[in-house]
């Protein structure tokens, strides 16, 4: 079968918009670039967008926004590849009434997230930044004793682990905590259950869990879901992880329940606008960890990401179906 679809005559023109976000020059494109005439941006502005994808007929892209007005003047569009599992920054209607195929990356950074799913939570509940900053303050010098703490550390073991979802990040997570001696236990609306893992109600879930972890994707029905009433719900001194959506969470109602104690750490690795708001209030809160987006940047995953990537368009390419969601 010819590599080229009707759909696309002569060599495939592909552009990368933002590709510094998945490849700051660690690994290689070499994969696309077998695949037809590549061009690389690092980011791409939104005034910059149209000249730089005038006679693209293949768009990759991990967050810059393809829209239905931009769409509308990129006639030569046939397919987008978006290097991320969500599919948000693509409007798919769109993309569906002007016949591009559209393709995401499943599973690529399973592992990737739910290690540092577990490296916020062990950050949290040994206390590790807090300590960190108070020895290099000079804190343990000042004090003469050979040991000190703020706050006696959690020990996890036979603690319990709340999830909420049990996608394949969940439940690589819920692997990791169990060999940490926890209980998991797990929320999930579409009703997956695992070895080792108690599904049950969210109630159950907020009063029992000592430490509460987020593996669910952003919906208009979640969107906030942890709220004031959700965390007065949760029990005094609970830790909370979200490595999911920023979206998820009401941060004001969180920093307010760590400034009061009520909650007895968060560890976040994305917030509800990225980079943040000057003023987003857990940039001031106590006991709160915060990442910027990088659970998922290891080099393998990212190498798996590109591979995944490349190979969805080469199936593109061949008249073949992978990862398509258009």
């Amino acid at each position: 079968m010819s590599r080229t679809p009707a759909a696309i005559s002569g060599e495939p023109r592909i552009v990368i918009l933002d590709g510094y976000t998945n490849n700051p020059g660690d690994l290689s494109w070499k994969n696309f670039e077998r695949l037809g005439r590549l061009s690389v941006y690092h980011t791409t502005p939104p005034d910059q967008l149209l000249a730089r994808c005038a006679d693209a007929t293949i768009l990759l892209t991990n967050k810059t926004v393809l829209a239905a007005s931009e769409l509308e003047r990129l006639p030569h569009v046939r397919y987008i590849g978006v290097l991320a599992t969500g599919v948000n920054v693509v409007d798919l209607d769109a993309a569906r009434r002007r016949g591009i195929a559209v393709t995401n990356i499943p599973d690529y950074g399973s592992d990737s997230v739910a290690q540092h799913t577990i490296g916020l939570l062990l950050a949290c509940a040994c206390r590790i930044s807090e300590l960190d900053r108070s020895v290099h303050a000079g804190e343990w010098q000042r004090r003469g004793v050979f040991s000190y703490w703020h706050q006696a550390p959690m020990e996890l073991s036979g603690k319990t682990l709340g999830l909420i979802g049990l996608g394949a990040i969940g439940l690589r997570t819920a692997s990791i905590a169990t060999a940490l001696g926890m209980d998991v236990i797990a929320y999930t609306p579409s009703g997956r259950s695992a070895a080792g893992v108690s599904t049950v109600s969210l109630p159950s879930l907020q009063h029992d869990a000592h430490a509460i972890s987020l593996h669910c994707p952003l919906t208009a029905h979640n969107d906030q879901m942890i709220d004031r009433g959700f965390l007065q719900g949760m029990r005094p001194g609970a830790l909370l992880i979200n490595t999911a959506r920023g979206g998820l969470l009401d941060e004001a109602a969180v920093a307010d329940a760590l400034h009061s104690g009520h909650l007895g750490g968060v560890g976040v690795d994305v917030l509800s606008s990225e980079p943040p708001a000057d003023d987003n209030p857990l940039l001031r809160a106590p006991n709160c960890i915060i990442t910027p987006h990088s659970a998922w940047a290891s080099r393998a995953s990212r190498s798996r990401l590109l591979h995944i990537a490349a190979a969805n368009l080469q199936a593109f390419l061949d008249g073949r179906n992978s990862n398509r969601v258009t």
